[in-house]
């Protein structure tokens, strides 16, 4: 049977579908979470399901986690994000020992065990100036989309932007327009800026092993060069970098679902001795 993993952000909702009979992923689709959680994350399973060419009765399993993993009656389990992006950044790279990850409220560094598992982790949870929500902000004030924002910022030379807070930032930004600073060096210095608070966060977590970046922020390749230079390493990109946590849940929704049949078979072949017993003594 299938499946799934449904991460519900602030900003996105995300789903993967995987196959643990062929170890692939099957499915998987992300959309705007927008004001209802729930109906996001209901929407998207059933979008990456379609994808797969499969429906929920398919499914053995579902895990959540993101913010809004209490908002999904159907899953059968809720996991941490932490320990989601670390299960996926081990899946996908095998000697990953650090996950970089942008969300759209909060950024984590998390440090991984050999087995994939969180050893320790730091957050940025009291600001949203390094966050994804930030970037959104900051894109609509320049009038531009995100993928606009993040081609902007390649060709601009990064502006001064000095405050620690998304209120102060804000009004920093609308200050550099008014002294007719280009967008582009605008967004070219909020990516700085967020590179150099990850860069802060990394310098907590002892590095070791292939750094890992997810998020929808890795998809910009200007951030990451910018990153990779504050950090003074290179990092590691999924292919999905958005859907890491979702694959990560879809994993252990794997690893629970078997589990659950080892332990029945288990039960059942518990029961065979005693009565082979008795067929023995009766046939002596």
């Amino acid at each position: 049977m299938l499946v799934a993993g449904i991460d519900v952000g602030s900003v996105a909702a995300k789903a993967v579908i995987f196959d643990p009979a062929e170890g692939r992923v099957a499915g998987r689709a992300v959309s705007p979470t927008g004001w209802n959680p729930k109906e996001a994350g209901a929407a998207v399973l059933d979008a990456a399901l379609n994808l797969a060419g499969a429906g929920r009765g398919d499914l053995g399993r579902i895990v959540g986690t993101g913010y809004g993993r209490v908002s999904l009656p159907f899953a059968q389990k809720t996991v941490t994000e932490i320990t989601c992006h670390a299960k996926g950044a081990a899946h996908l790279f095998p000697g990953a020992g650090v996950v970089l990850d942008i969300g759209g409220q909060d950024s984590k560094v998390t440090r991984l065990n050999a087995d994939g598992s969180p050893a320790d982790f730091v957050m940025n949870d009291k600001c949203a100036a390094g966050t994804g929500r930030f970037l959104q902000v900051v894109a609509g004030i320049l009038n531009l989309s995100l993928p606009e924002f993040n081609e902007a910022a390649g060709l601009g030379r990064p502006a001064p932007i000095s405050s620690m807070c998304a209120v102060f930032a804000e009004t920093e930004i609308v200050g550099l327009l008014a002294k007719g600073t280009r967008p582009e060096d605008i967004a070219a210095g909020v990516f700085l800026s967020i590179a150099r608070r990850m860069k802060g966060l990394a310098r907590r977590i002892p590095f070791a092993g292939l750094c890992v970046f997810s998020g929808g922020t890795a998809v910009s390749g200007s951030f990451v060069a910018m990153l990779e230079e504050e950090l003074g390493t290179s990092v590691r990109i999924p292919e999905y970098p958005q859907t890491l946590g979702a694959l990560g849940a879809a994993l252990c929704a794997a690893e629970q679902m078997k589990q659950f049949h080892c332990a029945t078979a288990a039960g059942a072949t518990a029961q065979k001795p005693a009565t082979l017993e008795r067929i023995d003594l009766h046939e002596v």
